[in-house]
């Protein structure tokens, strides 16, 4: 998981009430908690991204860049 410098990852529970969608593709989650996603806190809001678009952008997600800059 990702977050913010010096926080947490205070809010990248994925216990929501309906599977998350993944803010790249668009394709939701198999379950309510997606254990293979990663979930990011961009500009202070919740993303969750699939397997497949981690696995494509993994250096700017270790680079901590916005998914806008991929």
């Amino acid at each position: 998981m990702t977050s913010l410098p010096g926080g947490s990852d205070h809010g990248c529970s994925a216990t929501e009430p309906h599977p998350p969608v993944c803010a790249r593709c668009g394709i939701p989650a198999d379950g309510l908690q997606p254990t293979t996603w990663t979930c990011s806190v961009e500009n202070g809001i919740r993303q969750f991204f699939c397997d497949a678009c981690s696995r494509e952008n993994l250096r700017a997600i270790e680079g901590r860049l916005d998914s806008s800059g991929w």
